[in-house]
């Protein structure tokens, strides 16, 4: 089967979007109930008395762009989150349908999929091996019907470490007809390897996504992109609101896009490589240090022989850090954002303490 929307749900396929105001440059709007005047506040180019474009294409191409695919089988979202519920709402029934997802890892896959009803279905990786993919419990359960969608972040959250692309590959030959593999690149930036994204053509049922919050300082503007065969990017259209990315947001990201800034980017992704080295070799010397895990992103997951003393030790330095103990292994880690160098240095000393 090369079709992947034979994945999606049929009143989903057959969906009729919402027609939106028309969009056409060089006409006064007269026909969108807007407001004629600008608030005194507005600052941006199009004017926020407007609505966006409901779909914006010259971002889309901007990002397709980015991303090196083209630009219809690229669509901007309110970052990779709505993207993650865009997918479930329109491939998972509930009470029918499952994902697979393999902790420990990001958490919004199962959040989408318990609010749409549909069953959540874990599949540990394997700790012993670096947190690696259980590639035969994974075919083994997507055998079954039920399984639509199967999540892989790579780098994983929180684990830090990049996938194995070679477990990635043989995931997407025996789920081919069976459902999509979505591949979360939100760190791919930080990391030697190379994007799955260009592989859409050989894979119609893989997934990519991708944001401009991490390595290009956008998290406030929520700007992610799902990568995938025009056939799927089409079908979310449908489905997304119109009007969805505000128009700061869309202006944030297309001037974030402009090539210096991508150099900008570029050099203070390296410098957060240089500094994850650094910080990751001076946690290791720490007294109470059990385990630095190799980091493929802009955080490191460190393991403690008493981490609530150092969330503690922490707190006073008013340095937050993320509790990972309810996770089942890694009852003793704290995951460790890579700040600046003077907040890296400040860290280490409060746990030297």
């Amino acid at each position: 089967m090369n079709d992947p929307l034979a994945l999606a749900r049929p009143e989903i396929r057959t969906l009729a979007a919402y027609e939106h105001a028309s969009w056409e440059n060089g006409f006064e709007r007269l026909h969108a109930n807007e407001l004629p005047w600008r608030a005194a506040t507005d600052g941006t180019v199009a004017g926020l008395n407007r609505y966006p474009e409901p779909h914006p294409a010259a971002l889309a191409a901007r990002l397709a762009d980015l991303y090196g695919v083209a630009p219809q089988h690229a669509l901007p979202c309110r970052g990779s989150d709505e993207a993650i519920d865009l997918l479930v709402r329109a491939f998972c029934a509930a009470g029918r349908d499952a994902i697979i997802v393999c902790p420990p890892t990001f958490g919004m896959y199962a959040v989408a999929a318990r609010v749409q009803g549909a069953q959540v279905a874990a599949i540990a990786l394997l700790r012993d091996q670096g947190f690696a993919l259980d590639v035969d419990a994974i075919e083994s359960r997507c055998a079954r019907d039920d399984v639509k969608l199967i999540f892989l972040c790579t780098p994983n959250n929180p684990t830090g470490n990049a996938l194995d692309v070679t477990s990635i590959t043989r995931i997407l030959h025996s789920s081919a007809g069976r459902a999509l593999v979505v591949v979360d690149e939100a760190y791919l930036e930080f990391a030697a390897a190379a994007s799955l994204a260009r592989s859409i053509g050989q894979y119609p049922h893989l997934v990519v996504l991708r944001t401009l919050s991490k390595a290009f300082g956008l998290a406030g503007a929520r700007i992610g992109t799902l990568i995938a065969d025009a056939r799927i990017v089409s079908l979310l259209r449908s489905v997304l609101p119109p009007y969805a990315i505000a128009q700061p947001c869309i202006e944030a990201a297309q001037q974030a896009l402009a090539p210096a800034q991508q150099r900008l980017a570029r050099e203070r992704v390296a410098a957060i490589v240089r500094e994850r080295a650094r910080l990751s070799a001076a946690l290791a010397g720490l007294a109470g240090v059990t385990h630095v895990w190799p980091s493929d992103a802009n955080f490191l997951l460190v393991e403690f022989d008493e981490p609530a003393r150092a969330l503690s030790r922490l707190r006073e330095a008013r340095l937050l850090v993320r509790d990972f103990r309810d996770r089942p292994g890694l009852e003793r880690a704290l995951r460790i954002t890579v700040g600046s160098p003077e907040q890296n240095d400040r860290l280490v000393r409060s746990l030297a303490c």
